[in-house]
């Protein structure tokens, strides 16, 4: 098949909706033919034909996005046999939703006065009504649509969202690579400059508010000042997180590494993941850490996708509240002190990951290529 796939940013360093997209495309261009239309990438995947989307200015982010989306509209109204998106745009036969509607964000939970209030407060600015509108338009029920969510917990929020969406709702989970090759953890620590024999945690994310490295920061400055933390992910934060961490007393004790293309040296580096994340819909990190062999602390169900597929205990240790940071420092402190725990966290993390391949992924999407070819040719 002809396929274009839209990803304002498509390189793994955007974060997990963004890598999502890098990956899956990873295993479709084997079989089909790819176009990826984007704003920015650094065209991660050979044999891809990269288009490049103008953009007039990144800022205000709600403008681009609407032109963005006219841009692509556009550029893919003819030539392939299936349009997936990625992006808040009313075309495309496939939807992928990566993130918490709007909607539901706005009104779930809202009644009476309160949800008057809301509406007035989206049709007041041209913002909300910008994204409200485009949020919409993905979710609408016309024919040869298809929406994925990427988690169980999101296809919940997007029914409730969406109600008349209920039939075009799918689940498909992002997927992993298990890694057969290890790298020797002393020559990760090298590359990254991080100290060769300290415990050392790790915390990746673009957005280090909402995945949680305040409770990350807080809970290290109770554990013994031998254990370190690394931190990977967006550059434009570190000089507000460094200060909060000298705050802490932590001098000395946190590395941030910025953002990485490839995070196979920091998942060897360390000796457990942190993620108390208040929000997200799957935690594609969490997989990717587990298919490295690496113990994992994660929020509970209620805060992130992934863990309403874990055993508490078994393949990881659920956090119940991402803010509790004495909570975090003592599940922190089990994994560490627990050697044979955290042996059987690493067995059983990569016996899960076994079981959540981008080729899995990948079929999936197929079937609802075909799907969508198959009603248009009808």
């Amino acid at each position: 098949m002809r396929i274009a796939v839209i990803s304002r940013v498509f390189a793994k360093s955007g974060g997990g909706a963004e890598s999502y997209s890098v990956a899956l495309v990873q295993q479709l261009a084997a079989r089909h033919e790819i176009h990826v239309f984007a704003q920015e990438s650094n065209q991660p995947v050979p044999g891809v034909t990269y288009h490049r989307v103008f953009c007039l200015s990144r800022k205000p982010r709600w403008i681009n996005q609407l032109l963005f989306a006219v841009a692509t509209w556009w550029r893919t109204r003819t030539g392939f046999d299936v349009v997936h998106s990625h992006e808040n745009t009313w075309h495309g036969q496939i939807q992928t939703i990566h993130v918490r509607p709007l909607r539901y964000n706005l009104l779930h939970g809202q009644h009476g006065m309160r949800r008057v209030l809301r509406w007035m407060k989206v049709v007041l600015s041209p913002r909300l009504v910008t994204y409200v509108w485009l949020e919409g338009a993905r979710f609408k029920p016309v024919p040869a649509r298809r929406v994925v969510a990427t988690s169980e917990t999101l296809r919940d929020e997007c029914e409730q969202a969406y109600p008349a969406s209920r039939k075009l709702l799918s689940v498909v989970t992002p997927g992993t690579h298990v890694q057969t090759e290890a790298m020797a953890r002393a020559v990760a620590r090298r590359q990254l400059g991080l100290p060769p024999d300290a415990p050392l945690l790790l915390f990746v994310a673009n957005d280090y508010a909402r995945k949680g490295l305040d409770t990350v920061l807080q809970a290290l400055a109770k554990l013994p000042f031998v254990v370190q933390l690394a931190v990977a992910g967006n550059p434009a934060l570190i000089p507000r997180y460094r200060q909060l961490a000298n705050q802490l007393g932590l001098q000395g004790r946190v590395y941030f590494l910025g953002s990485l293309d490839d995070l196979v040296p920091a998942y060897r580096a360390a000796d457990c993941l942190v993620h108390p994340t208040l929000e997200d819909s799957f935690a594609m990190v969490v997989l990717e850490a587990m298919a490295h062999g690496l113990p994992v602390v994660v929020s509970g169900p209620t805060h992130c996708g992934i863990s309403r597929r874990l055993q508490d205990g078994i393949q990881a240790l659920l956090l119940r509240d991402p803010r509790d940071a004495a909570s975090l420092a003592g599940l922190i402190n089990t994994v560490l002190a627990q050697p044979a725990l955290a042996q059987q966290l690493r067995e059983h993390a990569l016996v899960f990951a076994h079981a959540h391949s981008w080729e899995s992924a990948a079929l999936q999407y197929e079937g609802l290529y075909q799907q969508v070819v198959s009603s248009v040719s009808s």
